[in-house]
């Protein structure tokens, strides 16, 4: 398992699961006693102080991963249009969290397609200030189709595969072939649904069989306390 990192969105640890985690300081360092990667969605909405990003870098083991959600004034408010000021600040607040930065993660509103230009000039500028690992949820179709599927992967950015599905090629990794990355928002209510286990159980076969040289898979159906859970037993399966 050691190419194949699973956690949650934010480090929430609900109560009904709470007894199969660590005791701790800190609600991050119980979440970090077993898991190895989580993602930090509140930079969609705000900045945060430069103490904020040492302290998570400080109450997690050396081999944890944090990825970061881009900010909405990028993706939503700008469209990916101008984004050099935008991409300067929020970069320079992310690497405060030195090596335990992993994957920055960039949402795109559902209404936004697929504009060669716009988007080639936006992953242009990222990866100009950015050598790491990059992953894109896009979920307009037009995203989905090779032309765009061709850019990413030239740029290396990997293109995130969701649930729900809002294309037929939306749940299976694209773009960029050296990083999977899988977002699973809960169906059929999103951000509420838990998975069977029969659909984990097939997860765990296909983040197995993934060719990719890393393979994250983020649960966000953490508005009913579902995603630890799923997350805790997609690990099981994994070693099993």
């Amino acid at each position: 398992m050691s190419r194949i990192r699973v956690g949650t969105a934010g480090w929430a640890v609900p109560r009904t699961v709470r007894d199969r985690f660590p005791e701790a300081a800190s609600g991050l360092q119980r979440y970090a006693g077993r898991f190895d990667a989580a993602e930090i969605n509140s930079t969609f909405y705000r900045s945060h102080r430069p103490s904020t990003y040492a302290r998570w870098a400080q109450e997690v083991p050396e081999a944890f991963r944090f990825a970061v959600k881009a900010p909405r004034t990028l993706t939503h408010e700008r469209r990916l249009a101008q984004p050099e000021e935008l991409l300067d600040a929020f970069l320079g607040e992310a690497r405060l969290l030195g090596t335990r930065l992993g994957p920055v993660l960039v949402q795109l509103p559902p209404s936004l397609a697929f504009d060669p230009p716009v988007a080639a000039a936006f992953f242009r500028a990222l990866r100009e200030r950015f050598d790491g690992l990059v992953a894109c949820e896009p979920r307009h179709g037009s995203w989905f189709e090779p032309d765009a599927d061709a850019l990413l992967a030239d740029l290396r950015v990997a293109r995130v595969a969701a649930d729900p599905m809002r294309h037929p090629l939306a749940g299976t990794p694209g773009g960029w072939p050296e990083l999977a990355y899988w977002r699973l928002h809960g169906s059929p209510r999103m951000y509420y649904s838990a998975y069977e286990e029969a659909w984990l159980a097939e997860l765990a076969d296909r983040l197995r069989a993934s060719p990719a040289a890393e393979v994250w898979c983020v649960f966000d159906n953490t508005t009913s306390g579902a995603a630890a859970a799923d997350a805790l037993r997609l690990r099981e399966l994994l070693a099993a």
